[in-house]
């Protein structure tokens, strides 16, 4: 028998995390409220903490500031370039060559 994984909105992950900092009952109680298990709340409340709005990012995608986005993108174009000058050097030497 398959069991299938619940999933959780960002929002929702948000929401409860929130709720369990900022209200008196235990987490436990507090993920027992929400129909979630209390290792999941914990573990969220540890990436909120660690990483505040960048946490919860969903289905393997990252959140990138817009500094990380940037080197993100020019560290591509560097590849694509660099690729480029490979190809262009081995066309060079393999028409230079006298038959």
């Amino acid at each position: 028998m398959e069991r299938s994984r619940r999933v959780y909105s960002e929002e929702f992950k948000k929401n409860a995390v929130e709720h369990s900092m900022t209200s008196e009952k235990s987490v436990e109680e507090i993920a027992r409220n929400l129909g979630v298990a209390h290792s999941n709340l914990r573990r969220w409340r540890a990436q909120y903490r660690k990483n505040r709005e960048l946490a919860f990012p969903g289905h393997g995608k990252q959140k990138l500031t817009s500094q990380e986005e940037e080197v993100r993108g020019l560290k591509k174009e560097l590849y694509d370039v660099s690729q480029e000058r490979d190809i262009l050097k081995k066309a060079l030497a393999i028409f230079s060559k006298r038959p």
